[in-house]
């Protein structure tokens, strides 16, 4: 039973259709990894899949197809398959390759497709030796053999052009083992078995346990090695889905000097790591320079300029309070990328942990419908943080960019609370115009899968952000509330006029608006509105309030400027756009999450590289099978295997010819041949005979 289960495996496994239906799966496969880029932040495939499909691939594998484990399995099963083939079929085809087939008999001979019979002149014992010399100068190997009709020359040519067949099924297999070796098979083992176990990524180097770290013996991996300037390290990080694997390198690279140069819009033009590599077993030390495109191979591993990164830039920012009652700077903050801080003020009852996790000094944006204050669409730039214009984000939009500048420098940041949750912000330094203003723009986003959702802050005349400041305190803060109300509605219904009645009523409609714009801004008013309002009246109603709210800002900011002992502003249609701009940061800044403003002032930027060390002893076995598999093709489709019979009997000599491909000159060969051989026995060239399919 057993042998005849073994039997059955063998027949499968060795079976060409078995071996071409994975090669169709493989070939499916790389067209999916050709599609889909490959090896992408999880967040660009989310962006691009929706949350559906994005679960759905991810557990297919197909963000990482070369490396993921059905892959390699069907590359396994393909050197099973194909190995096995070669093994059947060795036998065979040698015997074949060896054999003159010298018992062929007449009527065998004369059902060929290309056969003719010659009478010669000569004796059968000289015709047989002019016939041999004849194919011995036409390149014909042959055997004399008395098969008893007569004395038969059978003769073969191009045999060699079966090892065609062998070459490309070896090359095949050399591919698929450089395959298996090259996408991390040894570490996907080590992993399987038990041996070793991924961590978390956000430890310490230090602090990664031996069952995390890899030997500088692990005989092929690909990973990341991250260094700030001036700075080294003999690690390289291997990312896998549920954790990360440390590598040790047999040697040290210190990065002296990060080179990079940018284009006018402020793209990337050209970076490279000014390195020294340390042996670590002699302590000879060497320098080199990696850019993209020149990589460089020491003991094996070879290290290709990847990316860059921030090295740990030192950021000079104030703190701008955003809570009510507190204006100001709560405290000025010397920041450095990839540390954190404690961030708390008891007073203000907040307590976090502030973690500046990016820095950029070049963003590179489309800013293609940002004129006049046009979205791509032709229609009004949205306000909001739930309506941000589309062009910020990523400055890598790839092929849809049409109108790129660099926008200025910006940073990252973490806000974590003690319960350990965290939200991330990203704030510009420089302001950005658009329809004639001027907005710093600051971002958020609750999860590291979300898109940045922005808040602008619009620019006053003097270019800078205290007057938007200035009236949003006074605007939220519940102390202030009373006095700014009272203003407004004095000015709006003077006293001595009989309006009493009027401002008072006044009065508690904009004590009222504004209670419900501190609470969650435009969102609670519009909720009022929908609430309170017949449907018929909301326009009207929101007109109202948003004429309150106008008027209300107003007051703010020019009791703003006599606080600062400045004159009063006229009302002119920039500065009621401004006013307009301002309430609506205002009613954003509701949902900001924070207890502040980070303000950039400053920065000292440090680069860091990002080198991807590889060591690929697969690549080799991908090379020869490659050759191998050129060589192959060409002598499977170039060498023709053709074998030619003389059957000589007294009177008649039978001349019959067959090849392994019905290729269009072998009719011509074949009557070249029959002149040849008629000539040496001295035969006339009888006419084509009529011949049927072989």
């Amino acid at each position: 039973m057993h042998s005849g289960i073994a039997r059955a495996l063998f027949e499968l496994f060795s079976s060409m259709r078995f071996a071409i239906s994975l090669l169709t799966i493989l070939s499916i496969a790389s067209v999916v990894g050709t599609v889909v880029r490959q090896n992408e932040p999880f967040n660009a495939y989310l962006n691009q899949f929706g949350p559906f499909w994005f679960p759905v691939f991810e557990k297919l594998g197909l963000y990482s197809v070369y490396n993921a484990g059905w892959f390699l399995v069907i590359l396994a099963f393909l050197v099973l398959s194909t190995t096995l083939c070669i093994v059947r079929q060795t036998a065979p085809m040698l015997r074949e390759m060896r054999s003159f087939r010298e018992r062929a008999r007449e009527a065998s001979l004369r059902s060929f497709a290309h056969r003719v019979s010659l009478v010669p002149a000569l004796p059968p014992a000289d015709a047989v030796e002019r016939a041999q010399a004849y194919l011995a100068h036409a390149g014909f190997t042959s055997r004399v053999a008395d098969n008893g009709e007569g004395t038969l020359l059978a003769a073969r040519q191009g045999s060699a052009g079966r090892i065609g067949y062998f070459l490309a099924h070896g090359a095949i297999v050399l591919i698929c083992i450089g395959g298996l070796l090259d996408g991390n098979l040894p570490l996907r083992l080590q992993v399987w078995l038990g041996d070793k176990h991924t961590t978390a990524g956000d430890q310490v180097i230090a602090n990664i346990p031996p069952s995390a770290r890899l030997g500088t013996g692990n005989p092929s991996f690909r990973g990341d090695v991250f260094i700030p300037e001036g700075r080294s390290t003999s690690f390289a990080v291997l990312g896998l889905a549920d954790g990360i694997l440390l590598q040790e390198l047999p040697f040290n690279v210190t990065l002296d000097k990060f080179h990079i140069e940018h284009y006018q819009n402020g793209m990337p033009k050209r970076f490279a790591s000014d390195i020294r590599i340390t042996d670590r077993s002699s302590g000879q030390t060497t320098r080199h320079t990696i850019e993209v495109n020149h990589p460089l191979t020491v003991d094996g591993i070879t290290l290709y300029q990847s990316s860059f990164e921030d090295g740990g830039s030192k950021l000079a920012i104030k703190a701008r309070s955003l809570l009510p009652g507190r204006p100001g700077v709560l405290r000025e903050i010397e920041g450095v990328v990839g540390e954190s801080l404690a961030f708390a003020d008891g007073a203000a009852g907040f307590s976090y942990t502030l973690e500046f996790t990016d820095f950029r000094a070049f963003n590179v944006e489309d800013m293609r419908g940002n004129e006049g204050g046009q979205g791509d669409e032709g229609e009004a730039a949205p306000r909001g943080m739930d309506k941000l214009q589309r062009h910020l984000g990523s400055g890598a939009k790839g092929a849809e960019l049409r109108d790129l500048r660099n926008i200025g420098p910006s940073f990252t940041f973490k806000l974590r609370d003690p319960a350990g949750q965290a939200r991330e912000f990203h704030n510009y330094m420089l302001p950005i115009e658009q329809g004639g203003r001027w907005f710093l723009y600051t971002g958020l986003r609750d999860a590291q899968a979300d898109a940045f959702r922005y808040m602008r802050i619009p620019l006053d005349e003097r270019g800078g952000v205290d007057a938007w400041f200035a009236i949003r305190d006074r605007l939220l803060d519940p102390a202030q509330r009373d006095a700014l109300v009272a203003r407004f509605a004095a000015r709006s219904f003077p006293a001595g006029r009989g309006q009493d009645a009027m401002r008072e009523a006044l009065v508690q409609s904009a004590r009222q608006t504004l209670g419900l714009f501190a609470e969650k801004g435009y969102e609670t008013l519009g909720g009022f509105i929908e609430k309170s309002v017949p449907e018929a009246e909301r326009g009207p109603a929101a007109d109202v309030l948003v004429r309150i709210l106008q008027g209300l800002a107003w007051e703010a900011w020019m009791l703003h400027r006599e606080a600062g002992g400045e004159p009063p502003l006229q009302l002119d249609p920039a500065r009621a756009t401004f006013v307009n701009d301002t309430i609506a940061a205002i009613s954003d800044s509701q949902f900001y999450g924070a207890p502040a403003w980070l303000q950039l002032d400053g920065f000292e930027e440090r680069h860091a590289t990002v080198l991807q060390a590889t060591r690929s002893p697969g690549m080799p076995l991908v090379y020869l099978g490659a050759l191998l598999l050129v060589l192959g093709v060409f002598a499977m489709l170039y060498i023709r295997e053709r074998r030619l019979f003389v059957l000589v009997k007294p009177n008649e000599a039978l001349v019959a010819m067959s090849s392994n491909r019905r290729a269009l000159d072998v009719d011509e060969a074949f009557r070249q041949h029959v002149e040849g051989l008629a000539a040496m026995l001295g035969a006339p060239v009888p006419a084509s005979e009529p011949r049927e399919s072989a």
